[in-house]
């Protein structure tokens, strides 16, 4: 989830979405909570300020499948803008507090903000290539490189480039559902990184998790 540096430094996107300009406000979501359906109305674009939050996409078949994982600083529903319904049913992986904010405010803010207009555009483009490289991994690559690889998009690499911390909320069984296998090889997987010192895991449970994981995409 790593943001362009040099607009991130140049405009905090907190600045404009406060929860409580024309059209905006905020919004707490317990894990678990349903954000927005698939379907239903794309009334509104959220900005995530805290938290995680899992897109899902459900076939026509039925079949579901986590299309992306958002977090902190990251847009959730951006396609309110040119559609009518929305493409992804969005769901709170940990608590959440969102800043909801109408089309027509984001549109005002995109017109009279330049520094929030840039960050916003690189933004969809960064989120375009993650979904893209996330659907292609259900499509063709093997549980473990899928279950690595969104361990790397769910740790908070922010405080230390070389290692981040899994929300706390976040367990196995959960993990199981966002790569679509089962919770018991999760496991198997998740000992296998330990072993190789891509993660690791303190007294009370919490995951530490290496940028060195990403060896894991190239070997497995």
């Amino acid at each position: 989830m790593a943001k362009d540096q040099r607009t991130r430094r140049t405009f905090d996107p907190k600045q404009v979405l406060t929860g409580r300009g024309a059209g905006q406000s905020r919004l707490k979501f317990a894990p678990g909570a349903l954000i927005c359906r698939q379907g239903d109305a794309a009334d509104s674009v959220f900005y995530i300020e805290k938290g995680g939050v899992k897109l899902t996409l459900v076939s026509a078949s039925g079949k579901e499948a986590v299309v992306s994982v958002r977090g902190e600083g990251e847009f959730v529903g951006t396609r309110a803008l040119i559609a009518r319904r929305r493409a992804f049913s969005a769901t709170a992986v940990t608590e959440c507090s969102l800043v909801r904010a109408t089309p027509a405010a984001i549109i005002r803010l995109l017109r009279e903000e330049p520094d929030f207009a840039e960050m916003f555009v690189l933004d969809l483009v960064e989120q375009r290539i993650r979904d893209q490289r996330n659907i292609f991994d259900l499509l063709t690559n093997s549980s473990e490189r899928r279950l690595a690889r969104t361990l790397l998009q769910l740790a908070d690499f922010r405080r230390n480039g070389k290692s981040g911390q899994l929300p706390t909320r976040i367990n196995q069984a959960m993990l199981a559902g966002m790569i679509g296998t089962t919770r018991s090889r999760v496991s198997s997987f998740m000992n296998k990184f330990r072993k190789q010192g891509f993660i690791e895991y303190n007294r009370w449970g919490n995951v530490t998790v290496y940028r060195a994981l990403s060896k894991a995409l190239h070997d497995s």
